[in-house]
């Protein structure tokens, strides 16, 4: 049973548990507002011990209502309630009277059978939708539904309370039942820390919403949350909760380097945190004392670095400035390509009967043009230049039976880059098949 219960916060504004022994006559164990602390709660359900008798189901359902959930037994008004009732499927009296009053009360009513049970019968017992709430299970198994029954009664609690959800290090979400409406009122809530309550803060809501979100919160920290609902319409009682932030979140704390060229590189990060507001990435070449420094978002995490030096090492650091003033940085090593000074790949189209299309890839760096040279093994060589934004050219004056090389070179400011060369050899013209020359006579 502790398994059931231990992920629970206990106490006078939070989880209370009591446990009724169905027997002969019912007997109850603890009321629910004896213990109020897990460790207390703990040892007594490891001293409690079952009691032979009858199993007067029906009578215990009704001691349960008269005296388990009333205020006399330490109930509370206005919070969610739940039974947890784990039979062996058979009761000596009836059991839908008294489990429907329960359930008229607002009692959420979960069943666990480690027997065969009749499965009507506790189907109708159980509240609806019935295979939420019904479990057959043999008693050794038990601790295979344990997780399903725990969220089944964590999401009855939430569905009526105001509780947490996507808890974070610096912030998480409250929602809540509609109480209100836009009309009907709005809702004040108060939140602090635990330990410091004359931090508490005020928020007003509309009372159309049902969540909020709570931001720039410190990591670590217990926050006492109330929602009090204001209405001239209708009274509600404050609902309260207790939120524990996550311990901060540490960024970066991986660095990846893609897409390396030889003037740019992109610089990516993991994990992306709201608790961060900006990212700063330093680099410079190694070795060297000169580093420049590039601002990024607090929601992105990469960047291109540009404007490097070809085949350089660069020592890169993120730092990763949190609102809270707090820095936190990784170092990693990237390196940039060699800068080719020759285009690539060389290719030939033919272009008509003695035409020939001439095309190639860019060369890497700041190409002033393109050198375009055609030597023939007979007759003339040819020379053509075009801007560094053309890659292809058309040579003409080459009939069937030409050959000799084509070469490309890029040209820069001060000096040429190396020459891409390829043979050239188009095949000599033949006669068409079955085609003869005739003479005139």
């Amino acid at each position: 049973m502790w398994d059931l219960l231990q992920p629970f916060t206990f106490g006078p504004r939070d989880v209370q548990t009591s446990i009724i022994h169905i027997s002969t006559t019912p007997t109850m164990e603890f009321p629910f507002d004896q213990h109020l602390t897990s460790a207390s709660l703990r040892k007594a359900i490891g001293d409690t011990r079952q009691l032979m008798g009858d199993t007067n189901t029906g009578q215990a359902l009704s001691y349960a209502k008269e005296k388990l959930f009333s205020g006399e037994a330490g109930a509370r008004p206005d919070v969610p309630k739940v039974l947890v009732w784990v039979t062996d499927g058979f009761s000596t009296d009836d059991i839908s009277e008294p489990m429907q009053l329960l359930k008229d009360m607002g009692v959420t009513v979960f069943i666990v059978s480690t027997g065969r049970g009749n499965f009507l019968e506790l189907s109708a017992a159980a509240s609806q939708p019935s295979d939420k709430h019904l479990h057959f299970v043999d008693v050794d198994d038990l601790p295979i539904i344990t997780k399903e029954l725990r969220d089944g009664i964590l999401d009855v609690i939430r569905a009526n309370r105001l509780h947490a959800t996507d808890v974070t290090s610096s912030s998480f979400r409250l929602a809540w039942p509609q109480l209100l409406s836009q009309e009907t009122g709005y809702y004040s809530l108060e939140y602090a820390p635990r330990a410091e309550p004359a931090r508490k803060r005020t928020l007003q809501v509309s009372g159309a919403h049902t969540s909020l979100v709570l931001s720039d919160l410190a990591p670590e920290t217990t926050y006492e949350v109330a929602l009090i609902p204001e209405s001239n319409v209708h009274y509600f009682p404050p609902q309260t909760t207790r939120v524990t932030t996550l311990a901060e979140e540490i960024s970066p704390v991986q660095i990846l380097i893609s897409e390396s060229g030889p003037h740019s590189f992109q610089v990516s990060w993991a994990p992306v945190l709201d608790s961060v507001a900006t990212y700063q990435v330093l680099y410079g070449p190694l070795p060297g004392n000169s580093a420049k420094v590039l601002e990024v978002d607090g929601r992105q995490n990469s960047t291109v670095l540009e404007h490097l030096a070809p085949n350089s090492t660069y020592l890169v650091t993120v730092t990763a400035i949190y609102r809270s003033g707090k820095e936190k940085s990784l170092s990693a090593k990237a390196c940039t390509q060699e800068e080719s000074s020759q285009v690539r790949h060389l290719r030939f189209e033919e272009a008509g009967p003695d035409s020939l299309k001439v095309s190639w890839d860019s060369a890497d760096g700041d190409v002033l043009g393109y050198r375009v040279r055609c030597r023939r093994h007979s007759g003339p060589a040819s020379v053509l230049s075009v801007s560094p934004g053309v890659q292809s050219v058309l040579l003409t004056h080459l009939p069937p039976g030409t050959a000799g090389q084509v070469c490309v070179q890029p040209l820069y400011g001060r000096e040429s880059g190396r020459s891409l060369c390829r043979t050239l050899r188009r095949q000599p013209a033949t006669e068409a098949q079955g085609y003869r020359h005739r003479q005139r006579v």
